[in-house]
């Protein structure tokens, strides 16, 4: 119950409701603490048919929290910047080489990886091991895993 109370406050756009760490755990098919390697954005159709900016995210994995254990996977976004016109997708975050975080990913309809939950499945991290505007640690998130899995 900790890791609820210190966790950020996201907005989530279609509902309005925040899921809990283990919620986060449970649901996501793969969670691993992984750094950003590259950022290639593309035009992309969605299911509805709308062309969307979408950024392929290179992923080097530094520790498998749950599920399969690549060393590098690589996952969609909504968003980024392509032949001068940039999306911002608001519940989302915008990545970058270097960052680092816990990332909650479920594979998409096309076999790709996406964020479990949209912007919940990324807690970016600080330098320290924090998820960023809070106190909770990639300890806290690994002990939360465990007991989960049990």
């Amino acid at each position: 119950m900790l890791a609820w109370v210190a966790m950020p406050a996201f907005a989530t756009a279609a509902s309005g409701r925040v899921a809990s760490l283990n919620e986060r755990i449970q649901g996501a098919d793969t969670v691993v603490v992984a750094t950003v390697t590259g950022v290639n954005a593309n035009w992309k159709q969605n299911d509805f048919g709308d062309l969307l900016i979408v950024s392929h995210v290179g992923l080097r994995v530094d520790e498998t929290l749950k599920g399969a254990g690549d060393s590098a996977v690589s996952m969609d976004l909504e968003g980024g910047s392509v032949q001068g016109i940039t999306l911002r997708v608001s519940d989302l975050p915008q990545l970058a080489p270097g960052d680092k975080a816990v990332f909650f990913l479920d594979k998409g309809a096309s076999g790709e990886r996406v964020p479990h939950l949209r912007g919940q499945g990324i807690l970016k991290l600080d330098d320290n091991g924090l998820v960023k505007g809070s106190s909770l640690s990639v300890d806290d998130i690994r002990r939360s895993v465990r007991s989960v899995a049990k």
